[in-house]
């Protein structure tokens, strides 16, 4: 059987010792936990957001991967903090382009860390730039409401969360329910309140599963669950 295609955007970098110049890349942790949940990785150039609807027609799934800072603009706010980083108004317009189609047609979302944003940023909500405490280089446990689908795919009440973000959620976008908080009350999943009256499957986590799905069941059951619900 063919693997269900998983469309990736790429992320722009400054440089890339085996390329020798500026490369577009993909965390090889990702590619490797959609592989290992039986699905195909596609990476995508970030370009001609306009045209983002048609070409991912020919993928089953979508996973919205971190990066940097989305251009504060996008969701109301006048000023930048001085703590943004690798602001790029391309990536941002292709990641928003990308998680506005995946919502509205019902493809198969999984979005990660700044994926997740930028989802609560299409549906109107906000982002705080800045947290008091980062929560960077951090593991720390998550508690995940029950009943919940977060709660469902990891078979449990808590995560071990790798986190590595300076950026929280703020005012949650319409539609979305909060479904797992840090010790400190940040937000770390999201999901939507009423998935009968959305179009198909969405998933959001705050912290960075690729990072310990290699040995970690639970982690690595995020992005089985996708490729499962991507299943033609």
């Amino acid at each position: 059987m063919s693997r269900p295609l998983i469309a990736l955007p790429a992320r722009f970098s400054t440089s890339a010792s085996a390329l020798r110049y500026r490369a577009e890349v993909a965390a090889r942790a990702l590619v490797e936990a959609v592989w290992r949940g039986g699905g195909e990785p596609f990476v995508m150039h970030p370009a001609d957001p306009a045209g983002a609807a048609a070409r991912l027609a020919r993928c089953d799934g979508v996973l919205l991967p971190g990066g940097g800072d989305l251009h504060p603009r996008h969701y109301g706010a006048a000023d930048e903090h001085e703590a943004l980083y690798d602001v790029d108004e391309e990536q941002d317009a292709f990641d928003l382009a990308v998680a506005e189609h995946a919502l509205a047609s019902g493809l198969p979302l999984l979005a990660v860390c700044r994926g997740l944003q930028v989802v609560n940023v299409v549906r109107g909500g906000t982002l705080r730039q800045h947290m008091d405490a980062e929560h960077r280089h951090l593991v720390h446990p998550v508690a995940v409401d029950p009943g919940t689908l977060l709660a469902k795919i990891l078979d449990a009440g808590e995560a071990r969360a790798s986190c590595y973000h300076h950026q929280d959620l703020e005012v949650l976008g319409r539609g979305l329910a909060v479904t797992a908080r840090a010790a400190d009350g940040v937000i770390e999943g999201v999901e939507y309140a009423d998935p009968g009256r959305e179009a198909g499957w969405f998933l959001g986590v705050q912290w960075h599963p690729e990072d310990t799905a290699a040995t970690d069941p639970a982690q690595q059951a995020l992005f089985t669950a996708l490729v499962t619900a991507s299943a033609p």
